[in-house]
């Protein structure tokens, strides 16, 4: 028996002799063209070298690609597991030709493929040519295909098109015949649908191109195009015409049959063969990041697992299943695709939490559909409001209702499900309208509801291409656009402005025109993208070329990551309280604010700073999980305060605790729910400097802090003053510490002296001190000084209040440009005379306001001491009433 690895081998080494580039297999998530979903043929990888769009460095190529039909145009899903060849995961056999080699070597490589290498019975084969292609049909003859066995086709079965216009051209296919023990008929006949003639390999001739009117004319890079279904060839070489009838899926239904307890054939082989089609393309769906939601290829994905595991239900399943047969997959495929042995771990822990999940909706969901079906009539089909309750409250898509009541010979009022749909709509955008929270909030709405939610692409990715759905100017849709624009598009790499995470920038670039993104919004689940065309203009429905700023993202990434280790060092230095009260992560610098009462002591800063830069060093690889919030927390990750969450949610870890008393050494050392970007290894932070702690609000502080370059940049900017402090000192720089002490010592010291002289000064540097006046018996000190602070004042009116032994003293002085001004009375006097009344008279003749005290001393201030001898004069005619 030749296995399903020996024919992929056997084929990719058969064009390597023909000199073709062996390619390996593009990711199931296209990067080159918006349309598509999931690649669901070889050429996907190779659309734009066979557009002109792309060159390289080979003419020629040969694949194994994978590919997945389980959404859109292609989908499969209903059938995987009825017939005999449908699938959502299968591998494609290709060669390809860019302008090279054309219908004179392409249709012979692959007869002398079939029949020598695989060494297929040639009375076997029939094959098919477009009506009016004369010269495939003479290359069959000539390679002794006799005529009745080339059947010309004049439909579009043997008619390929890229799309309405573009390249184009005519096919040839190849059949196998089966026998006459099984019904059916040759291609073109009316019993062409039977399975006696199965199609095993299709080769396109990309010799056209069609214009909008219809026309066409010849390429002037005419190219070729084939695939070949490996499970389909696989069966025919293994003697039967069941794909599931080979050893690669005999092996996985067998590990569904002992995982389940029950025989591999008979009544269960439907539901085996079910899970083990669905096993692949979730196991390589989750491999290449893809993880269940409830949008977009997260959502297909779902539906997927969910359709097997409750086929694993009906087989009688009470634990989950799915996650056990993954070591079988990887070992019947993992030497071909060696992601699967990359994330096993990752792909066995998503079925088992989705089919935990789903088990306790199931068991609800199946006792809904039993009681609805009770009351209905033997045969009757499922109302749509009860499919649509299924759909809403329990999460089952309307296929897996209309495939859990195919068993029981019934369907499902698919009409009145839109009906219950659209009303729910409805009811949605009135609710969002009212919110108030963007003034153009009903645009979005409708683009979110015409096109779904935006596919996020940006936690693989940060280029990719993506299909232009809705154009934005002043709040009006727009079919094209110039100047400046909001653009959303059916998948994107840039992160929308969500979490304390700054939306990404870049540029998003078309055939006709390109836009500076300078950011990223989300409003109702759609990405904005917020720019200006530098040149040309950009039109709905066109494919766009998306490429984020990586230095940006790289920045904020890394801020990002730094704030999660920043979160739990505080943690572990201040205690528990501390929880997250808001972030911001942005390209130049974050900001972290956490509950918290007082300020943060330096020492403490200094060892969360230390333990932060500890981790980085430690370079340990940043994880991904997607799990329930409640199964989060659980876990003992932390959330968001004030934060909404949905079904499911993204639990980043980071780190490995190791004596920082944070648990367990060896354990996760920070666990939190976070839907951001970040770093692949702590060690892309690079270096992290707090800057600040400050107050933000009551009971919350600030740390503001730098990452990567900007904290190299600071670090290295405060060594350049320390140098040229040092330099100007002219002492080392290890020793500048006890010399600013020194020094700061002897400025104390300095300035006692002059305070002293300066005082001296004032009371005239003699004895007798400066003149008195006598004022209705009251001796009174009016005197302006120069030079002298407002803060020396109150020592100097003590001063001339003990040489006066009883009296009024007022002192201003013009230091700093500024007039301080003191009063003061003896306290003899202070049952007549009130120091406050006295300087306020004061203050007002300088023209300022205010001013206060006590009884026996008193200082305000004013704009100027010009007025100095009108201020004394006020006082003397206060004394004088």
């Amino acid at each position: 028996m030749t296995s399903l690895a020996d024919i992929r081998s056997t084929f990719l080494d058969y064009f390597d002799r023909q000199d073709h580039e062996v390619v390996a297999s593009s990711p199931l998530v296209p990067r080159n063209d918006p349309t598509l979903m999931f690649t669901n043929s070889g050429m996907v990888q190779f659309k734009n070298r066979f557009t002109g769009v792309e060159s390289g460095d080979y003419q020629r190529a040969a694949t194994s690609q994978k590919c997945v039909r389980a959404g859109g145009k292609h989908n499969d899903l209903d059938n995987v597991g009825y017939t005999a060849r449908h699938h959502t995961f299968f591998e494609m056999l290709g060669n390809f030709s860019f302008g090279d080699y054309f219908k004179n070597e392409a249709i012979p490589f692959a007869w002398e493929l079939l029949t020598k290498d695989f060494g297929i019975d040639k009375s076997k084969l029939m094959t098919t040519v477009y009506h009016t292609d004369d010269e495939a049909f003479e290359i069959w003859k000539k390679l002794g295909v006799p005529e009745d066995r080339i059947i010309r086709i004049a439909t579009d079965d043997n008619f390929w098109r890229m799309g309405p216009t573009g390249p184009c051209g005519p096919c040839t296919e190849i059949f196998y015949d089966h026998g006459d023990h099984i019904w059916g008929g040759p291609p073109g006949s009316p019993e062409e649908d039977g399975d006696r003639f199965i199609e095993i390999w299709n080769v396109v001739f990309m010799q056209n191109e069609q214009f909008d009117d219809g026309s066409m004319v010849p390429l002037e890079m005419q190219s070729i195009d084939t695939g070949m279904g490996l499970e389909r060839i696989a069966a025919l070489l293994q003697g039967s015409h069941d794909n599931y009838d080979t050893d690669l899926f005999k092996a996985l239904i067998e590990a569904s049959a002992h995982a389940t307890s029950t025989e591999p054939y008979g009544d269960q082989n439907v539901h085996h063969r079910v899970i083990s089609d669905h096993l692949r393309s979730t196991s390589f769906l989750i491999a290449e990041g893809v993880l269940p939601s409830n949008e977009g290829r997260g959502y297909v994905l779902r539906r997927i697992m969910r359709r097997a595991m409750r086929h694993a239900h009906l087989l009688g399943a009470k634990d989950p299943v799915m996650h056990k047969l993954v070591p079988a997959l990887v070992q019947q495929m993992g030497a071909a695709y060696p992601e699967l042995g990359q994330g096993q771990k990752l792909i066995e822990e998503t079925l088992l939490n989705e089919e935990v999940r789903f088990k306790t909706t199931l068991d609800r969901g199946l006792k809904l559909l039993d009681d609805e079906l009770s009351g209905l009539p033997e045969g009757a089909d499922l109302p749509g409001e009860a499919a649509f309750k299924l759909y809403d409250t329990y999460g089952f898509p309307l296929d897996l209702t209309q495939d859990a009541l195919r068993e029981r010979g019934r369907g499902v009022d698919s009409d009145g499900f839109d009906a219950a749909m659209a009303e729910q709509k409805a009811k949605a955008r009135a609710a969002w309208s009212g919110t108030g929270e963007a003034e153009n909030a009903a645009i979005w709405f409708d683009v979110a509801e015409e096109n779904g939610a935006t596919d996020f692409l940006g936690y693989e990715s940060i280029s990719a291409e993506g299909q232009i759905v809705a154009i934005v100017q002043d709040g009006e849709a727009q079919d094209s656009a110039t100047g400046k624009v909001q653009v959303v598009l059916n998948q994107t790499p840039f992160y929308a402005e969500s979490g304390g995470q700054v939306g990404d920038a870049g540029v998003l670039k078309t055939e006709t025109g390109t836009v500076q993104v300078t950011d990223t919004k989300k409003v109702a689940n759609v990405f904005i993208h917020i720019g200006e065309l530098t040149d040309g203009e950009i039109k709905k429905g066109q494919g766009a070329e998306l490429s984020v700023d990586p230095a940006r993202r790289t920045a904020i990434q890394a801020n990002h990551s730094a704030t999660h280790l920043l979160n739990e060092a505080l943690r572990n230095r201040l205690g528990d309280h501390i929880a997250q009260r808001g972030s911001l992560n942005a390209p130049d610098r974050l900001r972290f604010d956490f509950s918290h009462n007082t300020a943060v002591d330096a020492s403490d800063l200094k060892a969360v700073e230390d333990e932060v830069n500890a981790l980085i060093r430690q370079n340990s690889s940043v994880e991904t999980r997607i799990m329930t919030p409640d199964d989060a927390r659980a876990l003992g990750a932390q959330a968001l305060f004030g934060e909404k969450y949905g079904d499911e949610v993204r639990v980043v870890s980071m780190g490995i605790a190791e004596g920082s008393g944070k648990g367990t050494d060896g354990e996760t050392y920070s666990l939190e729910l976070c839907g951001g970007t970040h770093v692949k290894q702590l060690g892309e932070i690079g270096a992290f400097v707090a800057l600040s702690d400050s107050a933000s609000s009551a009971g919350v502080r600030r740390i503001e802090a730098l990452t990567g370059q900007a904290a190299l940049d600071h670090l290295s900017a405060q060594a350049a003053k320390l140098q040229t402090v040092a330099q100007t000192m002219k002492t080392p720089i290890g020793e500048i510490e006890e010399r600013v002490k020194a020094l700061l010592e002897e400025r104390k010291v300095l300035s006692n002296e002059v305070a002293q002289l300066r005082r001296e000064l004032a009371v005239g540097g003699s004895s007798s001190g400066p003149a008195q006046d006598d004022i209705n018996g009251v001796a009174f000190i009016g005197q302006t000084l120069s030079g002298v602070s407002g803060k020396e004042l109150p020592a100097l009116v003590d001063q001339f209040k003990d040489r006066a032994g009883s009296g009024v003293v007022l002192l201003i002085s013009d230091a700093g440009g500024k007039a301080a001004i003191a009063a003061g009375v003896t306290k003899d006097l202070t049952e007549k005379f009130n120091a406050v009344d006295l300087l306020r008279t004061a203050v007002e003749a300088l023209g300022g306001k205010g001013g206060g005290g006590r009884p026996d001393m008193a200082q305000g201030g004013a704009a100027s001491a010009e007025k100095a001898d009108d201020a004394i004069a006020a006082v003397k005619a206060k004394l004088a009433e």
